[in-house]
């Protein structure tokens, strides 16, 4: 093999490939991913060979125009979906925008779509407001993550749910989900944010309908990095694109005055490509080319259960709220913590960073191309100091950030 080519060994070869501060023991991939080392020479390039040299030309021959669709491919080869299905730009919100929209429209008969209490705020509202905007009767049924399954009836138009909840870490069971919601002909649309690099994805083989996910968090392609979307190859000539951008449109620069669709997954660009942010986010792919995500998985299971261990025996006051199963959690391990919010300040202070989720949650994000054994034991080491030595209280980590 090449050198190009050859796999790279996870943690072991993969943290030199990233910035990381001394003294940083960063928990918090979840949220944003670290900074690939080949992300500032990758954006530069496009901004001075490609942006300053080529100027506009730069569209045809630097391939700007293509990039989503390029860009897709590589992001299909990573959440098990086939090639030509992965279409990517735009937000997230933006992205199940579009799928529930096409969804509905494929199941137009039926009003309810169906989620539960643990998918991403977001998400919700986005249902919200394009039920609102169709005005055609539909409601936003919410129930538990462990209702869903006996949920599912023959009267819910769409499935539309995340896969790994934000909050908790827990995973819902795609394949069996997905199946029995098509016994029902109900359409699938998964949400996955905390998937996508975090663990193997197989949207062909569960026959999911509609996926979409962001690339900043485990892909670690950058702050605001472009989301993706994806439409099962059965449905792209046929799916209505409630978002109809010239992008997606069959000729956009004939300049036509009505919209007509382009053909397959084309159809789901809106409007032109950010083509610094796909910089990024390519050069964040060429680790995740030469990457195995089995082993990803496999890694992060292992930091997550000792991260549990070492904190429960530490830290009695957590209660854990993510799942001890290891087929039931994503990449990520959650507790419940009166004094949460102060004592992640008081954590970050001391360099170790996770994240809060209100009303109680400290998330540890664990990501294992730069998270290893020796990070997770200091780390559960920090936070029994700030928790057992009640360091937490003090007045400066009870002042609420505009971003927590």
């Amino acid at each position: 093999m090449s050198a190009r080519t050859t796999k790279l060994r996870v943690y072991d070869d993969t943290k030199a490939l990233f910035h990381m501060p001394d003294g940083v023991i960063y928990l918090d991939g979840n949220s944003l991913g670290a900074l690939p080392l080949g992300v500032a020479e990758r954006v530069s390039r496009v901004i001075t060979a490609e942006w300053g040299d080529q100027l506009i030309r730069a569209w045809n021959s630097a391939g700007w125009y293509a990039q989503p669709r390029h860009v897709g491919d590589r992001i299909a080869r990573l959440i098990g979906a086939e090639t030509g299905s992965v279409m990517v730009g735009d937000t997230l919100s933006l992205k199940v925008y579009q799928a529930l929209a096409a969804a509905l429209d494929m199941n137009a008969s039926r009003k309810v779509v169906l989620s539960d209490t643990g998918n991403f705020p977001t998400d919700l509202y986005m249902a919200e407001g394009l039920i609102a905007t169709l005005g055609r009767g539909h409601q936003l049924r919410l129930v538990t993550p462990e209702e869903i399954e006996a949920s599912l009836s023959e009267e819910i138009a769409v499935l539309y749910i995340t896969e790994v909840d934000y909050r908790t870490g827990r995973r819902h069971d795609m394949a069996k989900l997905t199946a029995r919601a098509h016994r029902l002909g109900i359409v699938t649309v998964w949400d996955l944010a905390h998937s996508a690099g975090a663990l193997p994805v197989d949207l062909a083989g569960t026959g999911a309908d509609f996926a979409a996910g962001c690339t900043y968090k485990y892909i670690n392609a950058g702050p605001g990095a472009p989301a993706f979307l994806y439409v099962a190859p059965r449905h792209a000539d046929s799916v209505r694109a409630a978002l109809s951008g010239w992008m997606g449109h069959a000729k956009p620069f004939a300049f036509e005055l009505s919209y007509a669709a382009a053909g397959g997954v084309e159809r789901m660009r809106v409007g032109t490509p950010p083509v610094l942010a796909m910089a990024a986010l390519e050069a964040a792919l060429d680790i995740w080319d030469r990457v195995d995500i089995a082993e990803v998985r496999a890694r992060s299971l292992a930091l997550g259960d000792l991260l549990i261990s070492e904190v429960e025996r530490g830290c009695p006051q957590l209660t854990l709220v993510t799942p001890r199963a290891h087929d039931r959690r994503g990449s990520q391990v959650s507790f419940a913590f009166e004094g949460g919010y102060a004592a992640m300040q008081a954590l970050i202070a001391r360099g170790v960073i996770g994240d809060f989720r209100a009303p109680d949650i400290m998330r540890f994000g664990i990501t294992p191309l730069y998270i290893g054994e020796a990070e997770v034991l200091k780390a559960a080491e920090v936070v029994e100091d700030v928790i057992t030595g009640e360091v937490w209280r003090r007045p400066e980590y009870q002042v609420v950030n505009a971003v927590t």
